[in-house]
C-alpha cells in the first residue's frame, strides 16, 4: 500500500535495536483517515463477507482493529494482557514473548465472545516477529473457531515473524513489509 509506504518513510522513524517508530500516525496518535484507507485494503485482500469477527491483541492493535471492524460492520475483540475482575466464563488464553515488551505475556480471550466456527479476521498494525500473531492464531485454534486470515499494516521483514507463519500455511498478508531499515534509510520488501 504505497500510502502507508509514503507515510513510514515521511514520518517513521529507526531507532537503536532496530525499533521502527511509526507512534505518530499508526499506533499513538493515529490518522483515522489513513486507517480507514487501511480497512479499505485489507478488504480487497480478504472476503470480509466470509468473516464473522475481528481479533486484535492490546494495546496498539486496537484502534486499527476497530476500524476495520467497523468498516465491515463486524465486531471487534480483543486479547486482554491481564486477567481482569469482569472477564467471566472462563477464558482462552496463549503464552507469547513480547518483543516491544521484552517479556512473557498471556494473551486472554474471554470465551463468551469467541466461539466454535466463528471465522475469524486477525488484524494487527505492527508485527516483528509474530509471537503475537502466533499467539492469537493459538487461541483462535482454542476456540474451535476458523482462522480465515491475518491482516497487519506494518511488518519488519528482516525478524521472519510474517515468513515463518506463512510457511505454517497461514493467510497473511501485510501492507507494507520492511526488508532493511537504518536511520535515514527504510527498504521495503517488492511484492
Amino acid at each position: 500500500m504505497q500510502e502507508l509506504k509514503d507515510r513510514i518513510v515521511k514520518e517513521g522513524k529507526v531507532l537503536p535495536g532496530n525499533i521502527i517508530k511509526v507512534d505518530g500516525f499508526l499506533n499513538h496518535r493515529v490518522d483515522t483517515e489513513l486507517m480507514d484507507h487501511i480497512a479499505q485494503e485489507l478488504g480487497r485482500h480478504f472476503d470480509m463477507d466470509g468473516v464473522d469477527v475481528i481479533l486484535t491483541a492490546e494495546a496498539s492493535g486496537i484502534a486499527l482493529a476497530a476500524v476495520v471492524a467497523r468498516h465491515f460492520g463486524r465486531p471487534m475483540i480483543f486479547a486482554k494482557k491481564a486477567k481482569s475482575d469482569n472477564i467471566e466464563g472462563g477464558l482462552y488464553q496463549s503464552d507469547i514473548f513480547s518483543y516491544t515488551y521484552k517479556k512473557k505475556v498471556t494473551l486472554l480471550v474471554s470465551r463468551e465472545w469467541l466461539h466454535a466456527g466463528d471465522r475469524v479476521l486477525v488484524v494487527d498494525d505492527f508485527m516483528a516477529n509474530g509471537e503475537a500473531m502466533r499467539g492469537l492464531c493459538d487461541i483462535v485454534e482454542k476456540a474451535g473457531a476458523k482462522l480465515v486470515g491475518i491482516g497487519c499494516a506494518v511488518e519488519k521483514g528482516f525478524q521472519g515473524g510474517g515468513d515463518r507463519l506463512r510457511e505454517a500455511g497461514v493467510n497473511l498478508h501485510s501492507l507494507a513489509i520492511i526488508e532493511r531499515a537504518e536511520p535515514g534509510s527504510i527498504v521495503f520488501r517488492e511484492e
